[in-house]
């Protein structure tokens, strides 16, 4: 007797893969003989449920908690796709019986550049008529919505398709979450719920491993890079090698290049990719905060892990004082007994901080102790940087470019977490600071090294251009590379000058366009460079080049944008719709990317 083979768990292949291959053995197996006569006995397999985990993501995580959802999924007996997207469309979609959606929200509200295409056609108000037929009548789904408290339309996206897909007659079986920057285990619970409503909803017994988290969702490398042990759960503790002022003095900004040290960390970037960072907290800050309660810093109070801590070092390293959480002005509103006081911290348009809340509510006669304190507070959460260098031409170390944020609010100077950490208290050659990979396939160099490249990077955003071009440069590539930078002053504000120099003068650098803001009367951005220039950019291309944004995703992206779509009405003789769907094709051919913030 003989006997089926199946591809074991272990194997390199996907959930899909697998359940394929198992699927393929037991129906030859099934249909043929053994030698000599004997019959084939089948191990009869698990029957196999088809999942489709879809995904909006626009820096990864969203992508990879796809990967995850669908690994789960694969232990639970679901045959699990993992769909961007860009790559889905209505139709799609009506085919599917399980459906699992994955989605990010970027700038004020907004759907990731790859999820817009089915964003809008499923908020289309022309096809309210067809939602109403119930043309998704046969789609179970859930939602897993992420976003960050930071923004006030948090994870609007998320929403929004959750209630399209219900408008369009699915049937959605287990809740959405929103989850917030620290977002593991409100993941991890989502999952497990709606792989079990998924199961019951095909009849089977659910599958359910309850709240804790599964050890497959463990995953012990955030960005699923298999080359090393750090991750966003156990950052590396990399030596801080430079931490220097770009601007020149008389500059109203103050922007770093910093540099890590990662040797031994066996950490694995690409260019175009993100450094997580963990920093600490402002001591003149959490003094502050101190004062404000009336505490020394030296009580013991629980840090998020569940250890115990100083007050002073759990504020300082482990809880968020900048934005309060819900939680928070909930609870110092009741304590106080009033019920308009700390509104303002979260409808004022600046961001109002903890100490604001915590003020306001003892001046309204609230008491409370330390460890009532911290158990609403957010836990502080690391920073993500663009990478600004190639690992080709800076083995060993990663780069940023990191902008100060500095201002006042109330009487009060106000400062940017993690961006004045590395300016004014990180000492170079002397501190060590949590940090860890953090993949963003969508944003990436051409593979092919002869296509050219065009990248629109003011300010700060032209920190993964300087890996794209260290690591043309450093792979002799033969593409051209036309770089536009923008920012307030050509005499202080004209960020790695000599090496973009030097890069025209090799000839790694084909062109390079500047628009600084405030030397003439007249302001003059990125887009107005890019119009006046609409027919070579143009003419790139057609040529098949890449074009790429990176920067401020609620003014500059958008106006680049529209200046984009305007270059290619006006070099390419195309109406409104022609150049839309032409730069549609830029992005569905994933020549049109973007990192924005």
């Amino acid at each position: 007797m003989s006997t089926v083979p199946l591809i074991p768990e272990s194997a390199p292949f996907t959930a899909e893969q697998r359940a394929w291959l198992n699927g393929f053995f037991a129906g030859m197996f099934s249909r043929t003989a053994a030698p000599g006569g004997t019959a084939v006995t089948t191990i009869a397999a698990p029957a196999l449920t088809p999942l489709t985990i879809l995904f909006g993501s626009q820096t990864g995580t969203a992508e990879s908690l796809a990967k995850r959802a669908a690994k789960e999924a694969g232990r639970r007996n679901f045959a699990a796709t993992v769909l961007d997207m860009a790559q889905a469309d209505l139709a799609r979609l009506k085919g599917e019986q399980n459906l699992l959606v994955i989605v990010s929200t970027y700038g004020e509200g907004e759907p990731p550049d790859s999820a817009k295409t089915l964003h809008t056609a499923l908020a289309d108000k022309g096809a309210e008529g067809t939602a109403a037929t119930g043309y998704f009548s046969n789609l179970n789904y859930s939602v897993c919505a992420l976003g960050d408290t930071n923004y006030t339309q948090f994870c609007q996206c998320g929403k929004e398709f959750d209630a399209h897909l219900e408008k369009w007659g699915a049937t959605r079986v287990s809740p959405r979450v929103d989850c917030d920057v620290d977002y593991d285990e409100p993941f991890t619970k989502w999952l497990d719920g709606a792989l079990s409503a998924l199961s019951a909803a095909k009849g089977a017994a659910p599958s359910s491993t309850g709240v804790a988290v599964p050890a497959s969702l463990a995953a012990t490398n955030e960005d699923e890079t298999g080359t090393s042990v750090y991750s966003k759960k156990n950052p590396f503790r990399a030596l801080l090698l430079v931490s220097r002022n770009l601007n020149a003095p008389g500059s109203a900004k103050q922007v770093h290049h910093v540099e890590f040290d990662l040797t031994d960390s066996g950490l694995v970037y690409e260019a175009g990719d993100a450094l997580g960072v963990y920093a600490h907290n402002c001591p003149e800050l959490v003094q502050d905060v101190l004062g404000v309660i009336g505490c020394d810093g030296e009580e013991a109070v629980p840090a998020p892990d569940g250890s115990t801590r100083s007050l002073r070092h759990a504020l300082t390293e482990h809880y968020d004082l900048g934005k309060p959480s819900a939680e928070l002005i909930a609870w110092c509103t009741a304590a106080a007994s009033v019920t308009t006081a700390p509104e303002p911290a979260v409808k004022s348009s600046a961001p109002h901080h903890v100490i604001d809340v915590v003020q306001t509510a003892i001046a309204g006669g609230a008491k409370f102790t330390p460890q009532e304190l911290v158990r609403v507070l957010k836990r502080l959460q690391p920073r993500l940087y663009s990478i600004s260098s190639s690992p080709q031409a800076h083995s060993g170390q990663v780069h940023l470019t990191v902008a100060a944020v500095r201002y006042e609010k109330d009487g009060r100077p106000r400062k940017g977490v993690c961006s004045t950490f590395l300016a004014d208290r990180a000492l170079s050659g002397a501190t060590r600071v949590g940090v860890f990979i953090h993949s963003n396939k969508a944003f990436r160099p051409p593979a092919n090294g002869d296509t050219p490249m065009i990248m629109v990077g003011p300010g700060t955003g032209i920190a993964p251009f300087r890996g794209f071009l260290h690591e043309r440069r450093a792979a002799n590539a033969k593409g051209k590379n036309w770089l536009l930078f923008g920012d307030q002053r050509a005499a202080t504000d004209f960020l790695y000058r000599d090496e973009l120099e030097a890069l025209t003068a090799a000839g790694v650098l084909s062109r390079l366009d500047t628009a600084f803001s405030r030397d003439q009367a007249d302001k003059i951005y990125v887009q107005h460079r890019m119009m006046e220039q609409a027919a070579e950019l143009y003419e790139w291309l057609e040529a098949g080049a890449h074009f790429y944004v990176c920067g401020d995703a609620s003014r500059m992206a958008k106006d680049v944008d529209l200046a984009l779509h305007q270059v290619v009405e006006k070099a390419g003789g195309k109406t409104a719709e022609e150049a839309a769907a032409y730069i549609q094709h830029l992005k569905t051919a994933k020549r049109y990317a973007r990192d924005v913030y």
